[in-house]
This record gives C-alpha cells, structure tokens and sequence, in this order.
C-alpha cells in the first residue's frame, strides 16, 4: 500500500474546497443558494486589461516559457504602481518578484526562510492558508491573539516580554482579512520595531488595500523596513482577476533573491499574456478604483442590512471586501448559526472559526454578490 507523505497529517482539507462542495450538492437537488462565503469578485476586469491579454497572444514568443522573473515592463509596472499608489521607491531589477497569486507566495516565502522546527507567529483570526503551509514545510505555528477590543492588531508588549528566540517568520495582513480592520503609519512602524529588535522577518500580506479604503499603505513606506520585513500583493481584488492568478513579493534584493531560489524550481513563467494585462491593470487611473468602491460601497450598504436582519453588529469604517459581523449574545457556534442559515435560507455565510479560534461568535460575509443577491437574502428573512 502506497502511503501518504506524514506532512499531510498535519494540515485538512481547505474549508472552501470542502465546504462549497457541500453548497453545489444543495444547488444541484435545485435549491436557490446564494453563495456570499468566499471572496472571489464576481465583476470583470477593465476592457483595457482584456484588450492587453487578447492582442498579446499574437506577439511572438508568446506561449514560449518566460523568466521566472516576469517581463522587465512587469516589474517596472509593480515599481511604479509602489511609487504612485504607497509613495515607495523599489527596485524593480532585483526587489520585485512577480508571483502567480499571493498564495503561492506564502509557500515560497515559508520555503525559503523556514527550517524545521522553526516557530511562526499566525494570527488568530487570520488567513488559514499560513498555519497549513507552516505546518507542510515543517514549521511550529506559534498563535497571537487579535482582538476586538485592540482594533485586531497584536499586542506587541505583551509579545514582547515572550521568549522569541526560535521564532524565524510573523505573518500579518492590513489590511485585515477577516476583519477589515486597518494599520496606520505608527503601527506599522512598531511592527517593523519589533521585527528588528527580535530579529523576526514580518511579511504584510495587502491584497485588500484599494476597496473601499481611502487609505492605501504599505509596510514598506516606514523607514528601514526592508531590512526585516517583506510584503505580498496581488491584483485579484484590486482588479477583478482572481482567476489569472497575478500577485508579487516586494523586499531587499537579499530577500527577494531567497525567494527566487525557490519559485525557479517550482514554475516556469507566468504566461506572457497575463503578464501584459497584468502591466495595463498596474497602469489604471483614479477612475478605476472609484468605480469599483461605488459598487462595493452600495453592495457593503446592502449587506449591513442582511446583518442587521441577524441581529449582528458589525464596524462601518472597516475596509476591504467583506463585512466582519459579531453573532448576537446566546447564538450557537458560527458553524451552527451559518448551517443553520444554510439550511433554513439557502444562504452560506461563512463562519467566523475557520480564521482562528478568535473568529468564535463572528461570521463574514463577501461583497462578492450583485446587489439583486443580496436584497434576494435580505428578503429571506
């Protein structure tokens, strides 16, 4: 009998794979399921980045492999981007890598700086695609809290006075997925502190930082971060291209070569017609991001009154593209209460616990769903 490698032991299947199986098996007996659990933008990209990909496919050299680099004008697109949109000067030679989605990134960045054994510190409630890659590369997941009562950012004093000396990476994400919440110029700055003064690589994943956020920041815009801190960004929100799988890691050129090392051994090129759309999505003007925030601006208005429908209580300043919303006092577990809606309303909302234990009592729904959807569900109840 062929047995399985034991890293699989460590990590389950994605809750988004298992549990939107379950959802098609509800859509395929005929019930009307309105899917508002992932994060996937229903909207299309611009007719200028379509335009790019289709003219593409006919230059020459087209479908032949590319660098594990990505185009020149690719990495000079993200440099600009940097320069225009958080007002960071990189260099697109050696401290750009473009990525085929963030996600691949936390593999990468995992593989190139983490040896067994190492230790992590993950948020609880955070991206669960960093604890299961912890855990695959054969890292210790080593778990802080964020709380509402904090604005979701960590308790660095209290971190502080931890002993930190086999903690090697600390993810974190403003802003923040789930939550929404946000980090200014100060707190990033002491996060960038704290990375420093405990030798710590603290890597922002921002693919959120353009909706519904008036605010775009980059760790990378504090002074001296690049000594210790990388980030990851990706164009599936911002642009509407989840599906072509575009992001990249920004950092030190000593960083962004670690990382090479390993993407080159795992791919051989973003393909070039992705890669131009890519360059023209970077190139896009103000309008762009006003016509996309007055769309998820009216949807977010829809949805605060869904969970007002739930009794919920939620933060209206959060950003990004779902609304954070806390259960009522005396609601079952956010599994029960989503299966319940599920069930009863033919409604999936996502539950707060498969972000972390912290994530008990909230549930988050995506703005991923055109506003007929979302007064449908409203109707429901």
């Amino acid at each position: 009998m062929i047995r399985t490698a034991d890293r699989l032991h460590t990590v389950s299947e994605y809750y988004f794979s298992r549990k939107l199986r379950e959802v098609r098996g509800l859509m395929a007996e005929g019930r009307p399921v309105i899917n508002m659990g992932i994060g996937s933008p229903d909207l299309a990209p611009s007719d200028t980045v379509i335009n790019a990909i289709q003219a593409a496919v006919f230059d020459p050299g087209a479908h032949q492999y590319q660098s594990y680099q990505g185009l020149p004008e690719l990495r000079e697109a993200f440099a600009g981007f940097y320069k225009d949109q958080y007002g960071v000067a990189v260099d697109p030679a050696n401290e750009i890598l473009p990525l085929m989605g963030s996600k691949e990134g936390i593999m990468h960045i995992s593989m190139a700086f983490l040896n067994e054994g190492d230790e992590v510190l993950i948020p609880n409630p955070g991206y669960p695609t960093y604890s299961s890659v912890t855990k695959m590369v054969g890292a210790v997941p080593r778990y802080y809290d964020l709380r509402e009562e904090n604005d979701w950012f960590p308790d660095l004093d209290e971190l502080g006075r931890q002993d930190l000396s086999t903690v090697k990476v600390m993810w974190v994400g403003y802003p923040h997925m789930p939550t929404g919440a946000t980090a200014d110029q100060d707190r990033f700055g002491k996060l960038v502190a704290f990375a420093k003064r405990n030798d710590i690589l603290v890597v922002n994943d921002n693919p959120y930082s353009f909706v519904l956020n008036d605010s775009p920041m980059s760790i990378l815009s504090v002074s001296g971060a690049k000594e210790v801190a990388l980030e990851l960004n990706s164009l599936s929100k911002t642009f509407n291209m989840a599906g072509w799988r575009v992001g990249t890691v920004v950092g030190s050129a000593d960083h962004i070569a670690a990382v090479l090392k390993v993407k080159s051994n795992m791919d051989s090129g973003m393909f070039y017609g992705i890669q131009k759309g890519a360059i023209a999505a970077l190139k896009s003007d103000r309008d762009w991001f006003d016509s996309l925030n007055r769309v998820y601006t009216s949807r977010r208005n829809q949805m605060f009154q869904l969970a007002d429908r739930l009794n919920c209580v939620y933060d209206t300043q959060a950003v990004g593209l779902f609304v954070w919303a806390k259960l009522p006092e005396g609601s079952p577990s956010s599994e029960k209460f989503i299966d319940g809606i599920l069930y009863d309303k033919n409604i999936f909302i996502t539950p707060g616990t498969i972000f972390g234990s912290n994530g008990e009592g909230y549930v988050r729904f995506s703005l991923c769903v055109p506003e007929t959807k979302i007064r449908e569900a409203i109707a429901r109840f």
